[in-house]
């Protein structure tokens, strides 16, 4: 959490001072109920102000060659993976 919500952390760019404070609060709380109440906080403000967006790369089999007699890209529509079995090489 540091690394990325907490401003000054190692890959955040920019921040909220709430956020901060609440981050510095909830280092220097002791009692656990406490703490996860303000980690929770913190998660819930992120989320609402979207600080982070999924950044997805779907790197999978295609399946396509001069010995793939049909290729698989969009075997199953909206898919990314094909499954082996769908796999058919020529001369098969």
């Amino acid at each position: 959490m540091e690394a990325f919500i907490y401003s000054k952390g190692a890959y955040a760019y920019g921040g909220y001072p709430d956020i901060d404070e609440l981050y510095q609060q909830q280092a220097g709380e002791c009692d656990r109920v406490k703490r996860e109440a303000l980690l929770h906080r913190i998660q819930q403000l992120t989320v609402e102000r979207v600080m982070f967006c999924a950044d997805l790369q779907l790197s999978g089999a295609s399946w396509v060659g001069p010995r793939v007699a049909e290729h698989t890209i969009n075997a199953i529509p909206m898919h990314p993976f094909p499954s082996y079995e769908d796999v058919l090489l020529k001369g098969q």
